[in-house]
């Protein structure tokens, strides 16, 4: 039986990514789970989701670029700590090995599996957040994450961030193939065998 739990959005665990943007002259970096994949097709588009009063979005708005990295397993405190630090009260431009794509001015992580950087597009004006649209410039990966050209998620142990429990998990085992694993669904299911 199903139990009604409120408003509460369970759309968790999330990729634990790293934000980076640069802020007075130096990278910042925060902790954040809320990003998303607004469509799949050139130009791609992302979403970070802020609060508004977070110093990396005036950093975003200034330079009009910015990155989102994915840490692996191994970066957890790191990550932790730039996302419960303030960059308007501690320099954490130190924090990780950075470097610079096509644009620029979009830190990114040399310790990071996996990192993208992206171009201002447009900022969603939400009540307490900022919704900051980027268009994807440049994608990097750690060459011993690959796998036949592609991020393989059990070499690249990607952080993931589960706000119910408060805990920070990792990528597990595979389970099935994406767009293979449906074709062997039964054509006809009695109403009791959902999904």
């Amino acid at each position: 039986m199903q139990r009604h739990l409120g408003r509460t959005c369970l759309l968790y665990p999330m990729p634990a990514t790293i934000v980076g943007a640069m802020v007075d002259g130096r990278p910042n970096f925060l902790a954040i789970a809320h990003v998303g994949i607004l469509n799949n097709a050139a130009p791609q588009y992302l979403t970070v989701s802020l609060k508004k009063f977070r110093h990396t979005s005036r950093g975003i708005r200034e330079s009009g670029a910015f990155s989102i990295c994915l840490p692996g397993k191994s970066m957890a405190v790191a990550t932790d700590y730039v996302g419960i630090v303030s960059g308007a009260k501690v320099d954490k431009s130190r924090v990780f090995d950075v470097f610079y794509g096509e644009l620029g001015n979009a830190p990114m992580i040399r310790e990071c599996p996996v990192n993208m950087e992206l171009k201002l597009h447009q900022v969603i004006d939400l009540p307490a957040h900022e919704v900051f649209v980027g268009e994807l410039a440049g994608s990097y990966a750690e060459e011993s994450c690959l796998k036949e050209g592609k991020v393989d998620l059990e070499k690249a142990r990607p952080l993931l961030f589960d706000y119910s429990s408060g805990w920070y998990f990792s990528v597990g085992e595979p389970v099935a193939p994406c767009w293979r694993a449906g074709r062997d669904y039964p054509a006809q299911r009695t109403e009791h065998e959902g999904v």
